[in-house]
């Protein structure tokens, strides 16, 4: 046998051997960039009114289910579920998970008009103490995500019912965006369905993707019950997607499910991930009855679902 004819049969022989003999978890360690899974994240905001409880003992059962990373959000205990940043990310890095970003308010909460108080797992409205926000504690809700060495500060929602607003909202967004970076941190903005509603002519949407150099982190649900298709915003904004949350609704647009139980097409939305520039998603589940069945349905949903052929 000639020598390119050796070399390229032994080749072949080698490459066969690793598909026949091997299982997919060693595949998995011989070709981690093809057939590693991306890791699953959970918005912590889907145990709201339950995790205070009880945080330690959420968030272990939370990492049993087999979540990597999280994204925190407002808790009645104070500061990061009761601790201070840096004991909040050792204590989920004890616990073999990851802090990510964190959210915070734009502005004084206050609901929109007309609306309602949400209702929580007991069926009573849940009230909110005095939360702070990127319009009056800026500086400090930067420096502390910086300290607890999370990757992004999210504004989980800031006042766009008017122009006024909007225009308002948009200065103390780029301030922080500004801020982030001096911190060394990212900044981004999650949005609601609202956000995609004309108001006094304008979309507030595209007002801060053409206002602001901040990146996005797109509710994948929210956005689609808006009327917008994901991987076309995706198309007209590459790369301004770091942050994804991920959430299913029903046929109607009214009610939100664990992630494979409703009508989105999530196999269709992560074949774009790429162009979004995806870096961390978060399953998030608003108010459900039984927050950890949910979470568990979603994560057998998606992890199925990423893996090769899945």
């Amino acid at each position: 046998m000639k020598r390119k004819e050796f070399i390229k049969a032994s080749g072949t022989a080698l490459f066969g051997g690793l598909i026949f003999r091997n299982s997919p978890a060693n595949l998995s360690r011989s070709f981690p960039e093809i057939f590693a899974p991306r890791p699953i994240g959970l918005q912590l905001y889907t145990f709201f009114g339950v995790m205070d409880e009880d945080v330690e003992g959420t968030l272990k059962k939370i990492a049993a289910v087999g979540y990597k990373e999280i994204e925190s959000a407002y808790s009645k205990k104070g500061g990061y579920y009761g601790m201070k940043p840096k004991e909040f990310a050792k204590f989920l890095n004890d616990i073999g998970l990851s802090w990510k970003s964190h959210h915070v308010l734009g502005a004084p909460f206050k609901l929109p008009p007309g609306a309602k108080m949400p209702v929580g797992q007991d069926g009573k409205p849940i009230t909110f103490p005095p939360m702070r926000n990127l319009q009056n504690n800026m500086e400090e809700l930067v420096d502390e995500a910086a300290e607890g060495g999370v990757e992004f500060l999210v504004c989980a929602n800031t006042p766009i019912h008017t122009l006024d607003e909007i225009k308002a909202s948009i200065e103390v967004l780029n301030k922080t965006d500004e801020a982030c970076k001096k911190a060394g941190i990212g900044f981004a903005y999650h949005n609601h369905d609202a956000e995609f509603h004309t108001v006094d002519g304008q979309v507030p949407y595209e007002m801060f993707l053409s206002q602001t150099n901040m990146k996005m982190e797109l509710d994948l649900a929210w956005a689609t019950k808006g009327g917008k298709d994901p991987v076309e915003l995706f198309k007209q904004n590459p790369g301004r997607f770091p942050l994804w949350h991920v959430k299913d609704l029903d046929a109607k647009r009214e009610t939100v499910l664990p992630v494979g139980e409703g009508t989105i097409d999530y196999k269709r939305i992560f074949d774009a991930a790429s162009t979004a520039g995806m870096k961390h998603f978060f399953i998030e589940h608003d108010m459900p009855k039984d927050a950890l069945a949910s979470i568990t349905s979603s994560y057998k949903y998606l992890t199925k679902m990423l893996l090769p052929n899945g």
